[in-house]
């Protein structure tokens, strides 16, 4: 049995569906179920006798150690987060509270059980922190990838929550000898993810003919990495990890994000194309984000080195998988573009394009 926190959600509800796929071992997933945790991407496996789910939040950690101990786990994989920088920027103080607070209450109730287990238990239980390449900063064009050795320097209050959590499982190793493990992950991308990020909002507004929103100039550059990649690697991490070892995980795909978006753009228009023209059209650059950091870059030589893992999808592949997805899969989109979500895109793109166009 292996117990997830945040399998609801984007990244880790593509875990669970990738760990059954391939694993006769048990899941527990644990997620709050905010506005990003979805239980329709767990509906294909919420049926299986080797899934159960429990609506938890985090930083109660009295429902964690419950759910701990009536489980039983022989890892512990922390997905839970709240991830969206520009929601951190709006509203600073959940992400303090889930991604710090939720990571300590969630090490404690581990500890707490780890300690109580027989010593061959104990030598073999792992806690996994899946955490991002935001708290190593931002980059110059042609400056080296982010290592595991770059220093922290957190520009957003997401990534200094994050950073924050990073700290916290890295001391509980050392302090008290938990065996955990650690992956900071680049721009992930793929199926389930909720569209307030930037390629899924962008597929579903060319979809709407609404305009697309580019911040800035679009030349801030991020490396994108498939989900399915990256869920494979937290599985070579989990088998084959150092415990108290950081590894990067990144696709080797750096990319403008104008670039991004016109990609996107050429796809939709081979696959459904618009009567109106190329979805080209519908780009939209608004007022930047602020300290929007330039750009983002993962060297993966570690994970590749130790545990031989290696991207399998290159960004055109993937996006392309990933497009197919959305346009097949118009049932979820529908149920997950609830008023929450509209209010939320309108609030924050609508008031950044008015803002530049008072800037002209």
């Amino acid at each position: 049995m292996i117990l997830i926190t945040g399998g609801a959600g984007f990244i880790g509800s593509n875990f669970v569906h990738h760990w059954l796929a391939g694993h006769d071992e048990a899941v527990a997933v644990v997620d709050k179920l905010t506005y990003a945790g979805n239980l329709d991407n767990l509906a294909s496996v919420a049926q299986r006798p080797d899934f159960s789910f429990e609506r938890i939040d985090i930083c109660d950690r009295s429902e964690v150690a419950r759910a701990i101990a009536t489980h039983r786990p022989r890892a512990i994989l922390h997905f839970a987060a709240e991830s969206h920088v520009d929601r951190s920027i709006d509203g600073p103080g959940e992400f303090i509270r889930t991604n710090v607070q939720g990571t300590y209450e969630l090490l404690e109730a581990t500890r707490a059980y780890w300690s109580s287990l027989p010593p061959v238990e104990r030598d073999a239980f792992r806690f996994l922190h899946v955490s991002t390449d935001e708290v190593y900063g931002s980059l110059d064009d042609g400056a080296p990838a982010f290592s595991e050795t770059t220093p922290y320097s957190p520009r957003s209050p997401y990534s200094a929550s994050k950073a924050a959590s990073d700290h916290l499982v890295s001391a509980w190793h050392h302090t008290y000898g938990l065996p955990t493990l650690t992956t900071n992950c680049s721009n992930n991308y793929g199926p389930y993810q909720f569209p307030e990020k930037l390629i899924p909002l962008v597929i579903l507004n060319a979809l709407d003919g609404k305009p697309l929103p580019v911040y800035g100039d679009g030349s801030n550059v991020r490396d994108w990495l498939h989900v399915e990649d990256h869920c494979r690697a937290i599985e070579r991490v989990l088998e084959l990890g150092r415990p108290g070892r950081t590894y990067n995980v990144g696709g080797k795909n750096e990319i403008r994000n104008i670039d991004v978006v016109r990609t996107l753009c050429a796809i939709l228009d081979e696959l459904r194309p618009d009567p109106a023209g190329s979805h080209e059209r519908l780009i939209t650059f608004v007022k930047d984000r602020p300290g929007h950091d330039h750009r983002y870059a993962i060297d993966p030589t570690r994970i590749e080195s130790e545990l031989g893992w290696q991207p399998a999808e290159t960004f055109e592949t993937g996006i392309r998988k990933t497009v197919r997805w959305y346009l097949d899969n118009a049932e979820w989109i529908a149920r997950v573009r609830d008023g929450r979500y509209r209010e939320w895109i309108d609030r924050q793109y609508g008031r950044r394009a008015a803002a530049e166009g008072a800037d002209r």
